[in-house]
């Protein structure tokens, strides 16, 4: 009998954990990791690995079943430099939030590549009060600056004065949003 690379990838770059993380397929995740040559951290074509699915999806079981590893790498960016616990930040999962900053090992001010912070971005949108209690109580530098050196209270009141032009921001790349209408 022909064996079969359990990590190879489809044409998109999912492996068959992949799917199972953005899924939310819990009992597919949990035999899938019983295997010794799975690859829990193989990205897809855009970066994203099976955690950064399961954190974007708010996949609180299967973040809770990948963390359980000891080989998972809980701050591994996509392409766009998002992390598993921006995803998660962005997306509003509070409890998949909770869950990755537990494990430690993560930097939760990391910016992704064209975005800032969570909490800046938060701030963008208006929804500031609501994500510093949140952040303020997950070790996330509230005040921090973004990748373009803005604090959330500059973002809040530049919205808010209408003084600064602020772009709206895909959650995705162009190329992920097509091979996502291909699903």
């Amino acid at each position: 009998m022909e064996s079969y690379n359990i990590n190879q990838r489809d044409f998109i770059g999912f492996t068959p954990l992949s799917w199972a993380a953005r899924q939310g397929n819990q009992g597919a995740m949990a035999l899938l990791l019983t295997r010794g040559d799975i690859d829990p951290n193989k990205p897809d074509n855009y970066g994203a690995t099976p955690l950064w699915w399961a954190s974007s999806n708010g996949h609180e079981g299967v973040v809770r079943l990948l963390l359980a590893r000891d080989d998972i790498n809980p701050d591994e960016p996509d392409s766009g430099g998002q992390t598993p616990l921006w995803c998660a930040y962005y997306s509003a999962h509070e409890g998949v939030v909770r869950r990755l900053l537990s494990r430690g090992a993560i930097n939760p001010d990391q910016p992704n590549n064209n975005i800032p912070t969570p909490l800046p971005f938060a701030s963008r949108d208006g929804h500031e009060q609501e994500a510093r209690p949140s952040a303020t109580r997950n070790h996330v530098t509230p005040d921090g600056p973004d990748n373009h050196d803005r604090t959330p209270p500059n973002i809040s009141l530049s919205r808010r004065s209408r003084q600064v032009k602020v772009e709206p921001v895909p959650r995705l790349s162009e190329k992920r949003r097509k091979n996502q209408e291909l699903l």
